[in-house]
């Protein structure tokens, strides 16, 4: 009799924690209704990516929409227009979205990631409320048309990684709450209409890799504390109004790889820094900079890319170039230079367009001296 009860009872457990499973498994009717409000805004006429939306249970099959497997709760939304998908793979095209994001995905509590990217036609504004979701990690909005600003207190969102609004109509200033993201790994705000100073105190980002903030209207000094980020290998800065020096500290940073600052408004001399440092990606093209070509190549100059073209940079190439341990794509026309360019590597595969429009260069591949 004791066995029958206690199996009884065992079966009577495995029946509740199959329920329990199954109901963990099966979205919320508040998620649900939250994930259909947000489809309403949206209108997606080629593939019918939304086709699978049906249904009482919006953890399973529904097109770019999973779970959290302990809570039940919507995590994560990934729809992405982009060719590399399947769906768009077999078609041999891109996808084509248009509508806005509604505010409804802000009902999603427990929201780890919302990804709408490469869509070309969603309109409309970042919402608001999108600072209220504490789980927040990655907000993907790329390749839109999303106009409006960065929400000012997008610093709430402590657990943010990657935030990546680039290629759309986005204006306003970088909001100084920004700096508070403590854990972003990922800022990517490249060509939209953000104007404005880059925050004083943006160097508070200690977690930051990459910060891709190219083709705007940033104007105002590149801030010194940015080298004071350790982890930052990608700093882009290309196509804005930046002025002022270039910080001598951007070249004593220790895993920065590619700087680019290109068409800004910079002055002053080229820091020595930046020729013995761990750079090996430098734009430092169309600028203001002044003064001679710092001698200070050696063996750790490692450049596949050193473009110095469009300054005032005046004097002669330095020799020491030539004892860098590689130099693939190098550009110093359009400048002030003069003398004889020197012999052997890098210069015994370049052409003539890396020296063109300078005073007085010559020798090999110009004239001869």
């Amino acid at each position: 009799m004791g066995g029958f009860c206690f199996l009884q009872a065992t079966t009577v457990t495995v029946l509740l924690l199959a329920v329990s499973t199954a109901v963990v498994q099966s979205c919320p009717p508040s998620d649900r209704a939250a994930l259909l409000a947000f489809k309403a805004a949206l209108h997606e006429p080629k593939f019918g990516i939304f086709n699978s939306w049906t249904g009482d249970d919006c953890c399973h099959k529904w097109y770019g929409v999973s779970c959290d497997r302990e809570t039940g709760r919507v995590a994560d939304i990934n729809l992405r227009g982009e060719a590399e998908e399947p769906i768009f793979e077999r078609a041999h095209r891109t996808g084509y979205m248009t509508g806005y994001i509604s505010p409804a995905i802000c009902k999603l509590a427990r929201l780890s990631s919302i990804t709408v990217a490469d869509w070309k036609g969603i309109s409309g504004e970042i919402p608001r409320c999108i600072t209220s979701l504490p789980f927040l990690r990655i907000i993907d909005l790329i390749g839109n048309r999303i106009s409006g600003t960065i929400p000012y207190d997008i610093g709430r969102l402590h657990r943010l990684t990657v935030l990546n609004v680039a290629d759309n109509a986005i204006s306003g200033r970088i909001p100084p709450s920004l700096v508070n993201l403590t854990s972003l790994m990922h800022l990517d705000l490249r060509n939209n209409r953000i104007s404005g100073p880059i925050p004083r105190d943006f160097g508070r980002l200690q977690m930051l890799s990459r910060a891709l903030l190219s083709g705007n209207l940033l104007s105002g000094p590149i801030p010194g504390s940015i080298s004071r980020i350790y982890r930052l290998a990608d700093l882009d800065l290309s196509r804005n109004q930046v002025s002022g020096p270039i910080p001598e500290s951007l070249g004593k940073m220790a895993v920065l790889s590619t700087l680019n600052l290109d068409m800004n408004k910079l002055t002053g001399p080229i820091p020595m820094s930046l020729f013995i440092s761990g750079i090996s990606d430098l734009n430092l093209s169309r600028n203001s900079l002044e003064g001679n070509i710092p001698d200070m190549f050696g063996v750790r100059s490692y450049f596949t890319v050193l473009d110095l073209s469009y300054n005032n940079l005046k004097g002669a190439i330095p020799k020491s170039m030539s004892s860098a341990s590689f130099i693939g794509h190098l550009d110093l026309s359009h400048n002030h230079l003069c003398g004889p360019i020197p012999v052997g590597s890098p210069f015994d595969h370049l052409e003539a367009s890396s020296f063109v429009y300078n005073d007085c260069l010559c020798g090999k591949p110009l004239k001869a001296c």
